[in-house]
């Protein structure tokens, strides 16, 4: 198959899924948001000269430039693209799907000019530097390997309407949920061990799974201790051995888990009955996974929670793939 016939069929695919993407928008943006899927796709680049440069039209790339710079502005259009994203793919999103959600960032070390440029913490190296964050939700399951993106926003703490990460978390819990009508289980990272947080969701209905920092009172029978104290205490009878990583950074652990039952403290007006999952064997302190799926005393019961939260491991390398591939850091918008 030569380079045209490739080609072709690429822009076929992307026109038709583009325009699932620009339902309702009208002509010119669908056209917009057809040449940016197909330029990034075709440029591996987020950068808008680079993207020009891949729609190959008889005209300088220069006017092409500004013309994409014209469109990007459009009010609204973030919104309606993330919305219209979400209806698509909350279809593929089964009743014990599990719905990533991830905070991450872009990381601007050299920018100056860049709007409400804040400070965040780079995932790589733990250093703090200029940039922004973005909420990430994706849908997988716990055996499979395909992923679904639902939910992507850029945001700044710098920013006039930005509240907190709580809200920016719960916003793209509510979206989402709106969408999937009660389908799947919520896996959220230590970043979601905060009442504001934990509270909604378990009075809300929702499922989920949340490592805990260790630090969160819990009620187990009549007896109330950190979460890291009940950890500790925690008979732990199943083992397994786990591989993270591939390749050089191939790492193997043996490990251990058991459960125990548990209540948020009465203060906190949740009733609902919560599991904590302990894990052993990932180093000095045991790995604390707070739950709503009800556990009990089967390997295979504690294992699927287990596993449904090593998950998100995946997850975090596909984020990172993405960030890579197409230089998702070297965005240049100077207007937020």
């Amino acid at each position: 198959m030569d380079d045209s016939t490739t080609a072709r069929r690429l822009r076929e695919q992307i026109a038709k899924f583009s325009g699932v993407l620009s339902r309702g928008m009208g002509k010119v943006a669908s056209r917009f948001l057809r040449e940016m899927v197909y330029g990034i796709q075709a440029s591996e680049s987020v950068k808008l000269s680079e993207i020009a440069r891949a729609l190959h039209e008889e005209i300088a790339v220069k006017k092409t430039h500004e013309r994409l710079v014209r469109q990007l502005g459009r009010e609204g259009l973030g919104e309606r693209l993330q919305e219209n994203l979400l209806r698509y793919a909350a279809g593929r999103v089964g009743t014990d799907s599990l719905l990533v959600l991830d905070v991450s960032e872009v990381t601007k070390r050299y920018a100056r000019k860049m709007q409400y440029l804040s400070k965040v913490r780079d995932g790589t190296d733990g250093e703090i530097k200029p940039g922004y964050w973005t909420m990430n939700v994706i849908a997988t399951d716990t055996g499979g390997k395909h992923v679904v993106p639902l939910y992507h926003k850029l945001y700044s703490a710098n920013a006039p309407e930005f509240e907190s990460e709580n809200v920016e978390m719960l916003a793209a819990v509510d979206a989402v949920g709106k969408q999937v009508h009660g389908r799947g289980i919520w896996v959220i990272d230590r970043g979601g061990d905060r009442k504001e947080v934990i509270v909604p969701l378990a009075n809300d209905g929702a499922r989920f799974i949340i490592r805990l920092r260790g630090d969160r009172d819990l009620v187990c029978g009549t007896t109330r201790a950190s979460a890291l104290e009940l950890a500790r205490d925690c008979p732990c009878p199943y083992t397994e051995t786990v591989v993270k990583g591939k390749g050089g950074d191939r790492k193997v652990y043996d490990i251990s888990f058991g459960f125990r039952r548990v209540k948020l403290p009465a203060e906190l007006r949740c009733t609902r009955q919560l599991w904590l999952l302990v894990v052993n064997g990932f180093g000095e302190t045991p790995l604390m996974l707070l739950t709503t799926e009800p556990l009990r005393r089967k390997r295979a019961v504690l294992w699927k929670i287990a596993s449904s939260y090593f998950r998100r491991w995946g997850i975090e390398e596909t984020i990172r793939y993405v960030k890579q591939s197409y230089g998702l850091e070297d965005v240049r918008v100077l207007r937020y």
